[in-house]
């Protein structure tokens, strides 16, 4: 049986998120740093400016998605939101106190929230459902590509160029150099992703609810409130990191390592969800979670060799989820309804990134460095045999379109 080809707009998808995730990647990995070193702020204001911004504009996932089904369109929101994220990002290089790039990173995630749900609805909706799982597989490795050349560019303008060419290269250049990646981003989605033809219907009368919504994605969505209320901003793993004395100029190899693991695992790992279920491979993900979270929480000054293993077995998990769970949004939604429910799933993870990180802040600053994640661990674990025992998995057959 000859193996489907996945659509060229994915393939595109793909290539859009690669320079995306280049661009975010140059700034992400430096921006603890950057906050604690350069403007002299803690863990706590850390906490606070990942969970407002990533939490305030996921709302906005739901709206999108939801326009985008009654519309019928999802190329202009998409284009919409990452034009808005590849001009905000640049601006935290201009940075003078903590509440400027608490602005630029609440305008960054507004432009995600508004992409988002249009884009993964956009590629449920061209891919046969049969290969939905390495089609999602596909373009978070290509997302995560650009993600490992990110901190790997931010490497050579702060370490390399200064150690071979007495090249000095600040945080903010950084930062401001960025916009390059993020146009390029621009560019290939205007000319090289399509929505079909028949997804362009007339603007109907907006009217939110859960009307049409199945079971299992309601339950889906009540598993996933577990999970991640533990599941705190990766900024705290980076903290930790830094917490146990690894080298600051070294931060972005690790963070670049942990990207080349979840790039080479995303596809074939989506593949298998398209085999064994996802039901099964999210719960597997959840597992070494549970195992990574340990493991950082037990971490110890100078066990180096610990924090790359760790950081690896993070890839891993990704790999096993984060288009796996796309797909199963997708799996158990009908298509009119379906970028309301990528809009509430996104939402619901977003949101519930604020209260997380906000008491990630707080165990860490109050108790212990250790204690958030101890807690992420346990709400990881309580969530695999959720997904398990609450899910079942159910593919609705495509609406005719009317």
């Amino acid at each position: 049986m000859e193996k489907k080809k996945l659509p060229g707009s994915v393939i595109g998808f793909g290539f859009v998120s690669f320079f995306t995730d280049m661009s975010s990647e140059m700034v992400y990995p430096l921006l603890p740093i950057f906050l604690s070193s350069v403007l002299g702020v803690g863990a706590e204001a850390l906490g606070l400016i990942e969970g407002i911004a990533e939490a305030t504009a996921s709302v906005l996932k739901t709206f999108s998605g939801y326009i985008s089904d009654r519309i019928r369109r999802r190329k202009p929101l998409v284009l919409l939101g990452y034009s808005l994220s590849a001009i905000a990002k640049p601006t935290i290089g201009l940075a003078g106190r903590w509440i400027h790039v608490l602005a630029a990173r609440f305008a960054d995630r507004v432009g995600k929230g508004i992409r988002t749900s249009p884009r993964d609805s956009l590629i449920a909706d061209v891919v046969d459902d049969t290969i939905r799982g390495r089609a999602f597989g596909f373009h978070r490795a290509m997302d995560t590509g650009g993600a490992v050349f990110g901190p790997l560019l931010a490497y050579i303008l702060l370490a390399i160029l200064l150690k071979y060419y007495s090249v000095s290269v600040s945080v903010r250049s950084v930062f401001l150099l960025s916009l390059i990646p993020g146009i390029f981003a621009i560019i290939t989605l205007i000319f090289f992703v399509k929505e079909k033809p028949k997804e362009q219907r007339e603007l109907r009368k907006l009217k939110l609810g859960f009307k049409g919504l199945s079971k299992e994605f309601k339950l889906l969505l009540a598993v996933m409130l577990v999970f991640s209320l533990g599941n705190s901003s990766n900024t705290f793993l980076i903290l930790r990191a830094s917490n146990i004395g690894f080298k600051t100029e070294m931060i972005p190899i690790l963070y670049m390592f942990f990207n080349i693991v979840y790039a080479g695992s995303a596809m074939p790992l989506g593949s298998l969800s398209d085999k064994i279920g996802r039901r099964l491979t999210i719960a597997m993900g959840f597992f070494i979670y549970f195992i990574v979270y340990l493991g950082f929480a037990r971490l110890s000054t100078h066990q180096y060799i610990y924090l790359w293993i760790l950081f690896g077995l993070y890839g891993i998990y990704y790999g096993f989820t984060d288009g796996t769970l796309r797909a199963l949004v997708a799996d158990i939604s009908r298509r009119e309804e379906r970028g309301f429910a990528y809009g509430l799933y996104h939402m619901l993870v977003g949101l519930m990134l604020f209260p997380a990180s906000f008491i990630a802040g707080i165990l860490w600053e109050k108790v212990a460095p250790s204690a958030p994640f101890y807690f992420g661990a346990l709400t990881a674990a309580i969530s695999a045999f959720l997904i398990l025992i609450v899910i079942k998995e159910k593919k609705y057959e495509e609406d005719p379109v009317r």
